[in-house]
């Protein structure tokens, strides 16, 4: 079930990607976006609440610290992501994320005394060396030039940023989650990522034949996603490891190059078959170990 409900975080994740990526193409500025990625999410998982047997929950002693920490650490992530995508393609910039799974090797047995199988590990490992391959057309300049070509890409050390972040928000939401339950604290997190935003939107306040233009179809369609991909995130770590679903996730990058290359129309992506079927090869490991 855990795998199934991280596949369905991966889907949910592209869907943001590219409809983000649609509604900065269109004139929303990164900061509108990703305050539209976390605010219009809670539509979508509010009504959740109503849901038998969902509330009350008691929250654990760890829930604010988790809350306000990981609200904090998310707004900033959520601009840097947006940030990134505005600046660069994303079958380019969003492979970066991947490596948050590699940053999770030491912040997950830091702050939760998670410690991966070796079959886990392999797993998470060979996700990380399929988006090295990605770029594997570069190789015969040197072996790090698949490296160097995303961290040379416009907004890729933003993106790489967000990995760090994120590898380290990733063991907060399990905190979280294991004080009160994977609905609550998904309901939670963007309230607070949105609600600690608000001052920021108060500041960077647009005329309003501005806020009339904004591209409110691609703002609605990254709540919507947003949120999706929080919920069944939030219920796949509640089953297993964090590194485990957060591995899968990033085969949203996948998801993503195919999106950009059919519907934005971008270049390159059949270099990037190669390291597809590693981070597959990743999947189904994690899947059996």
């Amino acid at each position: 079930m855990w795998l199934a409900l991280a596949l369905l975080t991966a889907l949910f994740e592209s869907g943001k990607d590219v409809f983000g990526k649609k509604g900065l193409m269109a004139g929303a500025d990164a900061y509108v976006m990703a305050w539209a990625w976390r605010l219009l999410a809670l539509p979508f998982l509010l009504p959740l609440l109503l849901l038998p047997q969902t509330l009350p929950v008691e929250l654990g002693p760890g829930f604010w610290p988790a809350l306000l920490t990981g609200g904090a650490l998310n707004i900033l992530a959520a601009i840097l992501y947006m940030k990134a995508i505005s600046q660069s393609d994303l079958s380019l910039s969003v492979p970066l994320i991947t490596f948050t799974p590699l940053f999770l090797l030491l912040t997950s047995p830091l702050l939760l005394s998670e410690t991966p199988s070796a079959g886990g590990m392999a797993g998470v490992v060979l996700i990380v060396t399929g988006a090295y391959l990605l770029n594997v057309s570069r190789l015969s300049t040197g072996w790090l030039e698949p490296i160097r070509t995303l961290l040379h890409a416009p907004g890729a050390r933003l993106m790489l940023g967000v990995a760090l972040i994120w590898s380290l928000t990733a063991n907060i939401d399990k905190i979280g989650l294991q004080n009160s339950s994977p609905l609550v604290w998904a309901v939670a997190i963007n309230a607070a990522i949105a609600l600690g935003m608000l001052p920021l939107m108060v500041l960077r306040r647009q005329p309003p034949q501005v806020s009339r233009a904004l591209p409110w179809k691609w703002l609605l369609l990254v709540g919507f996603c947003g949120g999706l991909t929080t919920l069944c995130q939030m219920l796949a770590i509640s089953l297993t490891q964090v590194p485990y679903v957060i591995a899968v996730k990033r085969l949203s990058i996948l998801f993503t190059a195919l999106a950009g290359l059919l519907l934005l129309r971008e270049q390159g992506l059949g270099e990037r078959l190669a390291g597809t079927l590693v981070m597959l090869a990743g999947v189904i490991l994690l899947a059996l170990s």
